[in-house]
């Protein structure tokens, strides 16, 4: 069983693990500081779309946010070794990465 606090302890190991300030949280997700800080210092449990949009920002899934440990996740050797080098790409690689890799599948 989850305990009330397990969401925001969360999302704070996972900045934590990804280096990200509350900052830098809010601008990927466009939820603002202040309400991110209030959710936060109340260890409240925030609404699905505002905890989609966190993991969005996290760059995880919903599920790997409730998995617990995101690198134990059921996935293949071949999944593992793209994630890793996704995790190293810049924003704007990314961003071109998932345009070819769309391209690729209207092919």
């Amino acid at each position: 069983m989850l305990d009330e606090k397990y969401i925001t302890n969360r999302i704070k190991e996972l900045c934590d693990r990804k280096q990200m300030s509350m900052y830098a949280l809010s601008k990927k997700t466009g939820i603002s500081q202040s309400s991110l800080s209030n959710l936060m210092k109340r260890g409240s449990t925030p609404t699905f779309y505002t905890l989609d949009r966190i993991c969005e920002g996290l760059g995880i899934t919903l599920s790997q946010f409730f998995a617990g440990d995101i690198e134990n996740l059921d996935l293949s050797s071949e999944q593992k070794r793209v994630l890793q080098i996704w995790e190293s790409l810049t924003d704007r690689e990314k961003e071109a990465v998932e345009i070819y890799v769309r391209g690729m599948k209207l092919k």
